[in-house]
């Protein structure tokens, strides 16, 4: 789904990361508006994320150690519970950033092309498609954390609820009807292949390779979005994504 290195703060990188809405593009905030100083508890917590994010990308989730977390982030253990539960809850707490960045990236990028004057859907669904591939991408250090299977139990219904999310999203991207078996179906296997793709980004080599599969991909999806129920098609218009 546009390029978004540099644009998206890593989770710890930041404590005043735009918050995600996956239905609209990002707010400006008045130019004079003063920068606003984190709170202490608000810089514990980024700390601890940021610290976390290092233990499981370093040794996995079930290996990781809630003591190492707390020593890299300069905290006490107490501080620790007093953001989060416990070890799950910080990974989560990763996802749950993680996931929203994702749809902030495609969210700004689909502004930016309406704002430009599109407005054929197929454009625009495929302009969020290459934006959240290529975010996955720059992120891909953050994204292996959820993509190994090194995972808290019930991770997966998680990962299931975020697809649904999605597809809710995508139909409303292309003006089709989940609730028509055939627009239902072609979601699912949209969604799902933008999905996968995007697991497989995090092991490419280099960026020269990520970049040829994300526009192998781009093809493909562009390709699929010409069947539709009923013999009906969304538009054809190949757009320029560069």
């Amino acid at each position: 789904m546009g390029d978004t290195q540099g644009d998206e703060p890593l989770v710890g990188d930041s404590p005043d990361a735009p918050a995600a809405d996956p239905g609209s593009g990002p707010a400006a905030a008045p130019a004079t508006a003063p920068a606003r100083t984190p709170s202490r508890a608000e810089t514990t917590r980024q700390a601890l994320l940021k610290a976390a994010r290092e233990v499981f990308g370093e040794a996995g989730y079930t290996a990781a150690g809630i003591a190492e977390v707390v020593r890299r982030a300069d905290a006490s253990v107490g501080g620790l519970y007093h953001h989060f539960d416990g070890k799950a809850d910080l990974f989560l707490a990763l996802w749950e950033d993680f996931r929203a960045a994702q749809a902030h990236a495609a969210a700004q990028a689909v502004a930016r092309r309406r704002a430009a004057g599109e407005t054929d859907p197929r454009v625009l669904f495929l302009t969020g498609t290459r934006a959240y591939l290529e975010h996955t991408w720059a992120r891909r250090e953050m994204a292996k954390l959820f993509y190994t299977g090194d995972t808290p139990p019930g991770f997966d219904v998680m990962g299931r609820r975020n697809l649904r999310t999605w597809i809710h999203h995508n139909a409303t991207l292309l003006g089709a009807s989940r609730e028509e078996p055939g627009d239902r179906a072609l979601l699912i296997a949209l969604t799902t292949t933008i999905a996968e793709i995007g697991r497989e980004l995090v092991t490419c080599d280099n960026a020269c390779e990520a970049a040829a599969l994300t526009d192998s991909a781009i093809g493909l999806i562009d390709g699929l979005c010409d069947f539709a129920p009923g013999g009906a098609r969304y538009p054809v218009r190949q757009p320029q994504m560069r």
